[in-house]
């Protein structure tokens, strides 16, 4: 089963309990999505009725915990840790996920330092453990880890939650390319139709030179043919017009 499939029914799961609960009693159902080792996305339970009536209450510390695994990193976490409920292990190694999927979308050759930085993590051998055994066997991103370059690099990640806004952004980017293919597709186009007018000239030009290559060969042919159908004088007759000339 893919990765996809599992996280559709994962995220089914929590909707269902998300709405079947209101109140102090879904902060157990956000605590266990956050810290499902198989679960990386959130958006589907941010949306639930419930879960945002959350919002002003005692308990709204836990929709921004759910908020902040949906669109956050472990940088994010570290600077509100002090307004959110903390973290057990399995929440805090989430969250380092998602880190990595964060950066894996941003740049596709995560050098070790920056990686080290984000993560918390004090050296190499522990940096690559984790994305080996947290990250590339969970499924999450592929890639190769260059020990000699010292860098991560990305060959695919799962996508995150989009932010709030960042869907205009991403129709905005993707008009825009959509307007830049159809004017390369109009210069293509252009420059097809000016080659294939060009193609048409040399034709008429190679056709005209030939042309004119056989009218010159013909008139070469034409004049040889006067040329040995010319009378020629008999030693006879150059006599006879020698003496004629005497006399």
């Amino acid at each position: 089963m893919d990765i996809e499939q599992k996280q559709a029914e994962h995220i089914e799961f929590f909707v269902k309990q998300g709405s079947a609960l209101k109140g102090s009693a879904l902060t157990s159902v956000i605590v266990e999505a956050t810290s499902h080792p198989s679960l990386f996305a959130f958006s589907e339970i941010l949306s639930v009725p419930s879960v945002l009536e959350l919002e002003g209450t005692e308990n709204s510390v836990y929709l921004d915990l759910l908020r902040l695994f949906a669109h956050g990193t472990w940088s994010d976490y570290k600077s509100i840790a002090g307004h959110l409920p903390q973290l057990v292990s399995a929440q805090a190694l989430k969250l380092k996920q998602l880190t990595v999927l964060t950066l894996a979308d941003t740049s596709k050759v995560l050098p070790y330092d920056q990686l080290m930085q984000e993560l918390d993590v004090t050296n190499v051998r522990e940096l690559e453990d984790f994305l080996i055994n947290e990250c590339m066997y969970v499924g999450i991103v592929r890639g190769k880890l260059d020990q000699l370059k010292r860098c991560f690099e990305v060959q695919f990640a799962a996508g995150r939650d989009l932010r709030p806004g960042q869907l205009g952004n991403m129709l905005q980017t993707l008009t825009d390319w959509l307007t830049t293919s159809d004017n390369l597709l109009v210069s293509i186009q252009e420059k097809i139709k000016w080659a294939d007018t060009m193609s048409e000239s040399d034709r008429k030009h190679r056709k005209e030179v030939e042309e004119r290559v056989d009218e010159v060969k013909k008139s070469l042919s034409l004049k040889k043919l006067q040329t040995v159908s010319r009378p020629m004088l008999t030693s006879e007759g150059m006599r006879r017009s020698t003496l004629n000339l005497v006399e």
